[in-house]
């Protein structure tokens, strides 16, 4: 194991700058996530700490050692790919030793690690298989054993679930936290899937425009978001965004409606509320109802307030049709507001129920 610490890196193609001086640490046994929209940085960012990139200025640290310099094979990680790249003409055992045989391992200790990674993936049924002969998720399971069998001191994961149906991510997506609950090996994992993000990690580093916005725990960055970007990417549902104004009675929307508020006065802001956080009241705002979404568990409803959407998740199963109309409020102390910069002036915290 090892920690990561990148310090104010930047990578540039010429005249465009991927990444514009991100510095981030991460520490010996954590399980960091890199998420942020298609464009973002973090798959370069990765990939410069994996040494697949070169990087233009800054430092990258991994233990003791500085690596800008450093070939790939002399970093001590081991890296797995959303596409597996998987050798076609080898075996599962042959494509999980592969990398040790380079290293011309003893036959005994490259079959030892292959079963001691078999066992841990539930692979040993399947070491004298062909790639063309596993399904998506077994063939994810013996790219991640290729990396287990090298002991790295760092897991790199580059958007490893993203070629699987949903059932299967969902599966994935504790095994890969499991795996990484067993052996704490350092893990840094990119994904553009803010669920997989809040699921799995210890700490979340959400990019934009090759920048960090903000990093934290996962909860940290749910409840307490720095600015409207992070506030509308983490969370799903999204968050609800209304824009206003503040007055001495409360928020006022661009329609001329008022919400309640406790917060101070302020000019031009934005209203947020998450839809788990609007619950049903008879003496709330009416709003009128778009479209009805019934899960099981909770019932997703869309209404209109004004000339704004807003989604709602409740948790009591509600008889509604498209056009009824519903009264709704919202958990005071789970209201976000954002000033005109867009920057966080105030965050609510409302207890998790």
């Amino acid at each position: 194991m090892a920690h990561v610490s990148v310090n104010n890196a930047r990578k540039d193609y010429g005249a465009f700058k991927a990444i514009k001086g991100v510095s981030v640490d991460i520490g010996d046994g954590e399980f960091v996530v890199l998420v942020g929209p298609s464009g973002c940085g973090k798959s370069t960012l990765l990939r410069m700490i994996a040494g697949l990139e070169g990087i233009t200025s800054g430092k990258i640290q991994i233990g003791k050692h500085i690596v800008n310099e450093l070939a790939p094979k002399d970093r001590d990680i081991a890296m797995v790919f959303q596409n597996y790249a998987l050798y076609p003409h080898m075996t599962v055992a042959k494509n999980m030793g592969f990398s040790l045989r380079l290293k011309r391992m003893p036959r005994t200790e490259i079959d030892q690690r292959v079963g001691n990674a078999a066992k841990i993936l539930g692979l040993e049924t399947l070491l004298e298989r062909y790639p063309k002969q596993l399904s998506g998720g077994q063939r994810q399971r013996v790219a991640m054993g290729r990396a287990i069998v090298r002991d790295p001191a760092v897991f790199l994961f580059d958007e490893p679930l993203s070629n699987l149906d949903a059932k299967l991510r969902v599966q994935m997506r504790s095994e890969i936290k499991e795996l990484h609950q067993r052996l704490q090996t350092t893990t840094i994992y990119v994904t553009h899937d803010q669920i997989e993000a809040m699921t799995m990690a210890d700490k979340i580093v959400v990019m934009k425009d090759g920048l960090i916005e903000q990093s934290g725990s996962p909860l940290e960055l749910y409840d307490r978001p720095n600015n409207l970007f992070v506030a509308g990417f983490i969370g799903s549902p999204a968050m609800n965004f209304i824009h206003g104004s503040m007055g001495e009675d409360g928020f006022k929307t661009a329609d001329g409606l008022l919400l309640p508020s406790e917060r101070r006065p302020r000019d031009a802001v934005t209203y947020g509320i998450r839809p788990e956080h609007i619950r049903l009241d008879p003496g709330g705002i009416e709003v009128k109802t778009v479209v009805v979404e019934p899960t099981g568990s909770e019932t997703l409803v869309i209404v209109r307030l004004g000339t704004q959407t807003l989604t709602c998740v409740f948790r009591e199963r509600i008889r509604a049709a498209p056009g009824d109309v519903l009264k709704i409020a919202p958990i005071h102390d789970a209201v976000h507001l954002f000033a005109a910069d867009e920057q966080r002036i105030t965050s609510g915290e409302a207890p998790l129920e």
